[in-house]
């Protein structure tokens, strides 16, 4: 009974039949033949290149640690790739089929019943408006012409005050 190792996954890089041995170095028995995209799980590297890994079956065995990779092989990844696009684009078709039919749905005219209505006073409606339905004032011009008063009496009360401190210095007389 083997010890319980956490094991790394791996995977047989692209276009490769790697051969899995029973000794290090290839000169055992052939255990199995992986190919492109199948996985192992790393339970050893040793510094020659070689990885004991062990199969899907359960077996164990020696290979080349080069042929081996942490990531999915291009083809699976583009497999579920491709799957996930096919799914979005069903994603996509029914929501435009839903969009379809709301916009049908908002252009045909609600049948109105008036006759209630008839029978009520005339009555003004800005009186039974809420806040939000009041339109809007734009406050833009006002505080614009706010501003531009407040910049007018600025620059007069400025210019008033330099002319008393220029009198004041020079006696009475402007010198400008």
């Amino acid at each position: 009974m083997a010890p319980a190792i956490h094991a790394e996954a791996l995977y047989v890089i692209e276009q490769l039949v790697v051969t899995v041995s029973s000794v290090p170095g290839g000169s055992g028995e052939r255990v199995a033949t992986l190919r492109s995209g199948d996985r192992v799980e790393l339970l050893e590297r040793q510094s020659g290149g070689e990885a004991h890994v062990r199969l899907a079956n359960g077996a164990e065995g020696w290979g080349k640690a080069a042929y081996l990779s942490p990531e999915l092989p291009l083809q699976r990844r583009l497999a579920v790739r491709s799957a996930g696009v096919e799914k979005l684009k069903q994603d996509v078709s029914r929501l435009e089929s839903d969009l379809a039919a709301a916009r049908v749905a908002a252009s045909t005219p609600a049948p109105t019943v008036e006759p209630a209505a008839a029978s009520l006073p005339e009555h003004d409606p800005a009186f039974f408006m809420t806040p939000a339905d009041q339109p809007r004032r734009a406050v833009w011009p006002w505080a614009l012409g706010w501003s531009m008063a407040a910049l007018a009496l600025g620059f007069v009360l400025g210019w008033r005050m330099l002319d008393r401190r220029i009198r004041r210095k020079y006696g009475g007389m402007r010198i400008y």
